[in-house]
């Protein structure tokens, strides 16, 4: 299974970004999905989840401005970010735990290679 991220760039504070990421491979389901960030000099750090059932969970920092969803026909993750910070800039992550194969077998956390968004103030 590969994970392959879209959609970073460089946006003035305020400004808004969408993220995709689309996992690719034998899928039949993918249990969770989210988004993960690591920002200069930090460590990575949970933005957002959301289960195959659409249950969706935030980090305290992104909350009322980012919004998290999937698609599971197409086995994607979206993440709209709104009202932008410079305290956002980092390469964000996206993660699909809980896979379960055409074939019936599971594989856990894997990670898409990370894309940069960079918040100008």
């Amino acid at each position: 299974v590969q994970l392959q991220a879209f959609g970073g760039g460089l946006v003035q504070a305020g400004g808004s970004l969408r993220l995709s990421c689309s996992a690719c491979g034998s899928i039949f389901s993918i249990k969770n999905m989210g988004w993960y960030r690591q920002g200069p000099g930090q460590q990575r750090e949970l933005v957002a989840t959301i289960t195959d059932i659409g249950i969706t969970s935030y980090a305290d920092s992104v909350k009322g401005r980012f919004t998290i969803s999937r698609d599971n026909a197409k086995n994607t993750v979206y993440l709209q970010m709104n009202s932008l910070k410079p305290e956002d800039t980092a390469v964000y992550y996206c993660n699909a735990d809980r896979i379960r194969s055409a074939w019936g077998d599971y594989s856990f956390d894997h990670w898409g290679k990370g894309t940069l968004v960079t918040v100008s103030s």
